[in-house]
């Protein structure tokens, strides 16, 4: 019988463990503290998968505010026709987390450190049930496989970034870090032809393919977000405001909100402007520069968000464990970061959120120390990526850094 390399026994008991206790959690057995955050799936999404079987999106429902192909994650419990909805779908994204940790396992190389493993088996269940009640994993396999294939593979990047865009927009952050010249080139034009091509079939065969633009334009800011601190903090200041459920998400209402929600788009454009910059300016890819831009890219768009949901910080753990996996990464501590910011979200959603909804001391307490987590997270991935890659760690063989840049022929 084949044995499990070196170092990875551990993890993987490990990780049986902690997801046995996270199904026992979504499908009843036990009951973890805060609001039931299962009614996503059994509620919305099952309503969703009803409309979206008769061949039309929720054209009618606000909170539809995906892009086409997530249809096919909503509509994937079909698969399994023989149990309930809900419990098909934790099913589903059960196997989807057991293929990440797989795909990592099979990725690592000499001189990697046990850490990529060990964020992915202990970064996700810090997120306590709520990373098994949304789709966000599913698209989060995606990611991973896309940056795990695209240093060989640079076309393989390109369509599955594309896909993960259409299941969820940020895995086309995926291409920022794709080493100019030919593997540029067949990546970027891969994602265009299989986004286009993904496009048109999806309004083709059904109705409402982008009327998620017109819902996702009309957010607001969530109470998590890093803009929120505003009004948290205003609130006690006489601010006549409310906190109220909008468009699927608790939002924050009143004066001034709509101006803080321009100033979170702005940052992102200028995140957007500063990762071009990086781009043209950058004169050197090492093996990790690929992975590292991408974690880095998701960062700085997390960090500027009008929302930040828990399950949000599932993209950053699987990046970073895709860091990891190359001893060239410069992104070590920012993974710490995010794997301590992780942790503290599941104390503010769902332990706490009626704390954080009431913007009281301990609310804004765990907001500030979540939020100023992964602020410093993408500043310090920032001020990384902007230095360039790191040399190759001593110990690994010059075979093993060329694979990393390795293109298909």
């Amino acid at each position: 019988m084949a044995r499990a390399p070196r170092g990875t026994a551990l993890p993987l008991a490990v990780w049986v463990l902690t997801r046995t206790a996270l199904l026992l959690f979504v499908l009843g057995p036990l009951t973890f503290p805060g609001p039931d955050v299962t009614t996503d799936v059994s509620v919305i999404y099952r309503g969703w998968y009803e409309v979206l079987r008769t061949g039309t999106f929720p054209l009618d429902d606000v909170t539809w505010q995906y892009p086409p192909a997530a249809a096919l994650a909503i509509l994937s419990p079909g698969l399994l026709p023989w149990l309930p909805y809900d419990t098909a779908f934790y099913v589903l994204v059960f196997l989807c987390d057991l293929l990440v940790l797989l795909m990592l396992r099979a990725a690592r190389r000499p001189g990697t450190a046990p850490w990529a493993l060990w964020t992915w088996v202990a970064g996700v269940p810090l997120l306590g049930p709520t990373v098994y009640a949304r789709y966000d994993l599913m698209v989060t396999a995606v990611a991973v496989a896309a940056l795990l294939a695209g240093a060989r593979r640079p076309r393989v990047l390109g369509a599955l970034a594309a896909f993960g865009a259409l299941l969820k927009v940020w895995p086309v952050l995926l291409l920022v870090g794709v080493e100019r010249g030919r593997a540029s080139r067949r990546a970027w034009g891969t994602a265009a032809v299989t986004a286009a091509a993904l496009t048109a079939g999806f309004a083709l065969a059904m109705p409402g393919a982008t009327a998620f633009l017109g819902f996702q334009r009309d957010r607001g800011t969530e109470v998590e977000s890093l803009g929120a601190l505003v009004f948290h903090v205003a609130r006690h200041l006489g601010w006549r405001g409310e906190v109220l459920l909008n468009y699927g998400s608790v939002e924050f209402m009143g004066p001034y909100v709509g101006l803080v929600s321009t100033l979170a788009l702005a940052l992102s454009a200028a995140a957007l402007v500063w990762l071009l910059v990086w781009r043209l300016r950058a004169r050197e890819w090492g093996p990790a520069t690929t992975a590292d831009a991408a974690f880095t890219a998701v960062l700085l768009f997390t960090v500027t968000s009008r929302v930040i949901s828990p399950q949000y910080l599932v993209w950053l753990v699987g990046l970073a464990a895709v860091c990891l996996v190359r001893p060239e990464t410069r992104m070590g501590r920012p993974a710490l970061l995010v794997l301590a910011a992780t942790a503290v979200t599941v104390l503010e959603f769902p332990v706490w959120f009626g704390h954080v909804v009431a913007s009281d001391a301990l609310g804004i307490g765990l907001l500030v120390a979540r939020n100023g987590l992964l602020v410093a997270a993408a500043v310090v991935a920032g001020r990384r990526l902007w230095r360039g890659p790191a040399a190759a760690p001593a110990g690994v063989s010059p075979a093993a850094r060329a694979d990393g840049r390795a293109t298909a022929r």
